[in-house]
């Protein structure tokens, strides 16, 4: 490659032209272009930096606001402790929000089921009954099933004492409950 010459090994790779790329060019730049210095002029307003009483306010906004980076700086830590402190409000009220819900849910669990979340036992166990034990064969003297009765026709009281007849089978019990269908063959 020096020399103008290139390597014999490149010499045999053939180049083709994409349509697809071109090649960057050289941009014009206008007559009234003028270089940026590197660094920056001195003060246009003849204060000194020495003088540290008052800031000059070199920073100026579109809107035509002048001020110093010492009191963009400043405005601008007053403004984020300004929102930290909105943000910290509203953290608390929605905590607050959220512990009232919570207290509200908890007294009506409590209303629903008082002593449940007062004990320890997570399991509930239905309370036993002191009544006579069921016979081999139905109900023991003395009890009549309450689908037993006709409240329509007869007097009630008159059937307490009557026995009852055991049922022979399931089939019969659900006759019994729900009364004959007339579903013979």
């Amino acid at each position: 490659m020096h020399d103008n010459r290139s390597h014999p090994l490149l010499a045999q790779v053939p180049l083709t032209v994409s349509p697809f790329v071109s090649l960057p060019t050289a941009t014009t730049l206008p007559y009234t272009y003028k270089a940026l210095p590197s660094t920056l002029p001195p003060s246009s307003t003849g204060t000194s930096a020495s003088s540290s009483e008052e800031k000059v306010q070199y920073v100026v906004s579109s809107s035509g606001h002048a001020a110093h980076p010492d009191e963009i700086i400043a405005s601008c830590q007053a403004l984020q402790a300004y929102l930290q402190k909105m943000q910290d409000d509203a953290d608390k009220a929605l905590k607050s929000w959220e512990e009232k819900i919570q207290a509200r849910e908890l007294a009506e669990k409590r209303r629903v089921a008082p002593g449940w979340l007062d004990s320890d036992a997570r399991i509930l166990e239905p309370e036993k009954k002191t009544s006579t034990p069921f016979k081999s064969g139905g109900l023991s003297e003395g009890q009549n099933s309450l689908m037993d009765v006709d409240v329509l026709g007869t007097d009630v009281s008159s059937l307490r004492n009557t026995p009852i007849v055991a049922p022979s089978g399931e089939g019969d019990e659900l006759d019994r409950a729900f009364g004959g269908l007339g579903l013979n063959k």
